[in-house]
């Protein structure tokens, strides 16, 4: 999310690769914020040496962070925060309009180019050139490293897609997507899921995963046309969540519509939906093709109308919140109802500006937290099953070993280290770095 002027010194807001930290660039500098508590907001680190940065990403948990300031915006520099010490950077032909992570790839957007190089080494892999014009700088890289997916606009009319596989280097598919230009795609965790939304912002679309066919269709809006600028799945891929320029957020869920299930129960609303679904044959196809469209499933009222703003689906405290940073400089946090949805509730609110005592002080909702806790958002909603059961091992931490209750998913675990705790460690620091600890530049 680029903020420009708005709010106090905001440039940019990103949450990394699982929603577990949020890194903000502003006028002085950039924030990095742990986003592993509802209560308290934990500002990890904190640099006034680069002003007017525009682009921060952060490698999952790491001490990897990745900076493009105004002032040189085509420069990409590479930086162990926690050791303060640059590992490398980079200039390119044209401004950085983007930057994406994962512990495989880095990929790095322009306006009508995309630069991919091999993270453990920063090996400049691959150029895509002459790609269509993107002044926007759309793209999104799966953060499974198994299933490193790149997309990117294959047009700048209408809204196709380009899969491109980041790991083998080659083109997967197109997807035609919607008939406008696209403003916003996002990979789910696992990289098989890819959701869209076009320019016009009514329509998002799920597609799967090399495949490129469509698995879901949802309805935004009918009364008018906005600006998506945040899409979002959830851990385990059983929501998406949408935000825009106006005051509510979306949360989609996705179900398969089982079409011979068991009756349910005779309502009012279960005999309108079957006649609605018995006159969609009768009706032209954009007519039906409306009325099929799944409507959201929650949503959220901000306080805040036309301001950008960045949105994330997490577990934080082991149930589901929505997380929405804006740019205004704060951070609100929603709980959200897995089995019913609904309208969510405002739990806590977090400025990030400010001395660290304005950082605590918080509003919290009146409202009591919901007595039982659940393992993820589908647990609460999908009847027991004796299917397959994603195993979990213990994770890295900041401070470089297991600690104690964190757990990943088994497909996020690299072949490697990942901790950036330690020079021999992934990816290794002294590839680039002099005498002077300085780190080594290269121009592209």
């Amino acid at each position: 999310m680029e903020t420009g002027d708005v709010g106090p010194g905001l440039c940019c807001a990103s949450f990394n690769q699982d929603s577990t930290s949020l890194a903000v660039g502003t006028k002085t500098g950039y924030r990095l914020f742990s986003v592993t508590s509802v209560d308290k907001l934990d500002c990890i680190h904190e640099s006034t040496e680069t002003p007017d940065v525009y682009i921060v990403e952060r490698l999952f948990s790491s001490s990897l962070v990745v900076v493009v300031s105004q002032s040189v915006p085509r420069r990409m520099n590479v930086y162990h925060f926690k050791k303060g010490t640059e590992i490398c950077n980079y200039s390119y032909s044209n401004n950085i309009l983007a930057v994406r992570l994962n512990r495989q790839r880095l990929v790095v957007c322009l306006e009508e180019s995309i630069y991919i190089h091999n993270i453990k080494d920063m090996k400049l892999l691959k150029t895509l050139l002459n790609t269509p014009s993107n002044p926007s700088g759309l793209c999104a890289l799966s953060i499974n490293h198994s299933n490193s997916f790149l997309a990117y606009p294959g047009s700048d009319t209408i809204g196709e897609i380009i899969v491109y596989d980041a790991n083998n280097l080659s083109t997967v598919t197109m997807i035609p997507a919607h008939d406008s230009p696209l403003a916003a795609i996002t990979f789910s965790a696992s990289g098989t899921k890819l959701a869209s939304a076009s320019e016009r912002g009514t329509v998002i679309r799920v597609f799967s995963i090399p495949e490129g066919l469509r698995l879901f269709e949802f309805r935004r809006g009918m009364k008018r046309y906005v600006n998506i600028s945040s899409l979002s799945f959830s851990p385990d891929a059983q929501f998406l969540c949408a935000s825009s320029n106006t005051e509510t957020v979306h949360i989609f869920k996705l179900e398969q519509h089982s079409p011979s299930g068991e009756e349910e129960a005779p309502s009012w609303s279960a005999y309108v939906g079957k006649m609605f679904t018995a006159a969609s044959s009768y009706l032209p196809a954009q007519v039906s093709g409306m009325m099929s469209q799944d409507r959201a499933f929650a949503t959220v009222r901000l306080q805040m109308t036309g301001q950008k703003n960045v949105c994330a689906l997490a577990i934080i405290q082991k149930l589901p919140r929505l997380l929405v940073a804006s740019s205004d400089g704060q951070l609100f946090i929603y709980n959200i109802d897995p089995q019913d949805g609904g309208e969510c509730t405002l739990v806590q609110k977090h400025r990030l500006f400010g001395s660290d005592k304005d950082l605590e002080e918080t509003e919290k909702s009146e409202l009591p937290e919901p007595p039982q806790a659940c393992q993820s958002y589908a647990a609460t909603v999908a009847i027991p099953t004796s299917g397959p059961v994603t195993a979990t091992l213990t994770g890295y931490s900041e401070d470089g070993g297991a600690k104690k209750g964190e757990v990943i998913p088994e497909h996020e675990f690299a072949a490697g280290p990942v901790c950036l705790d330690d020079e021999t460690e992934f990816p290794p620091i002294n590839w680039c770095r002099d005498g002077s600890g300085r780190g080594k530049g290269r121009r592209l």
